[in-house]
């Protein structure tokens, strides 16, 4: 069960499309007033930028003040290829290549770029957010794994220096597993593990996707807004 859209207190809706070495991404980017970060979403298998659940997380954060970009991993064409073969959605190194573009695409824009950067990744996304995490230290400042398999970002995660949330339904038995495993493997100062009692793999019991939000919503409003005043003064000092 997906929760009703809830509104929104700030933010335009605008489609824009992100340039990634020779690839045109297309996404949908919002920027509440006075924003004190933006959120990537790297959505799972087999989904889009479209993703129903990523959807309503984001406006739970937009709520927030917290600008958000969901986005396609794959064009047109690769989604139509991936649609057959499957192989593309579990390229954990070229998913995060594709989520590190989209970083360096945010970075490049004025009104973006003294944000904060945080990831939210689901299923074989978490893995990709965490590989692309581990790739820039100094850049993004959290991520949120939603029902993911952040176990796929193998090495990478002893390299994770920046605040990391794992997020699992109760029932999705072995998935509890591999997130309790990479869980271990993780050495960011901050990290942690949420079961949510009775969800399933796609948390669609009532009230759990709206849990979800609210504790991802909770993570980044803690460690976004610091970083983002970090960033700010450090522009200043220049």
């Amino acid at each position: 069960m997906i929760p009703g859209r809830i509104s929104k207190q700030n933010g335009i809706e605008s489609e824009v499309s992100i340039e990634c070495r020779h690839a045109l991404l297309e996404g949908a980017l919002v920027v509440p007033e006075r924003s004190v970060g933006i959120v990537l979403f790297a959505h799972g298998s087999g989904s889009s930028r479209r993703s129903p659940r990523n959807r309503y997380v984001a406006q739970v954060l937009q709520s927030q003040g917290i600008a958000t970009l969901l986005f396609d991993l794959l064009t047109r064409a690769e989604e139509s290829v991936d649609e057959f073969t499957g192989k593309l959605r579990f390229d954990i190194p070229f998913l995060a290549e594709r989520l590190i573009g989209a970083t360096h695409w945010v970075l490049q824009r004025p009104d973006l770029q003294s944000l904060a950067i945080g990831y939210f990744g689901a299923s074989t996304g978490a893995g990709a957010a965490l590989v692309a995490a581990s790739r820039l230290p100094d850049v993004v400042r959290a991520v949120v794994s939603r029902g993911g398999r952040p176990d796929l970002a193998g090495d990478a995660l002893r390299s994770v220096a920046v605040p990391t949330l794992l997020i699992v339904g109760g029932n999705d038995d072995p998935v509890i597993g591999l997130n309790q495993t990479a869980l271990a493997r993780l050495k960011c100062p901050e990290k942690k593990l949420v079961v949510i009692p009775g969800a399933t793999h796609l948390f669609e019991e009532p009230g759990a996707l709206q849990e979800v939000a609210h504790i991802a919503a909770g993570w980044f409003t803690q460690y976004l807004p610091t970083a983002s005043r970090a960033r700010a003064s450090a522009g200043q000092q220049r």
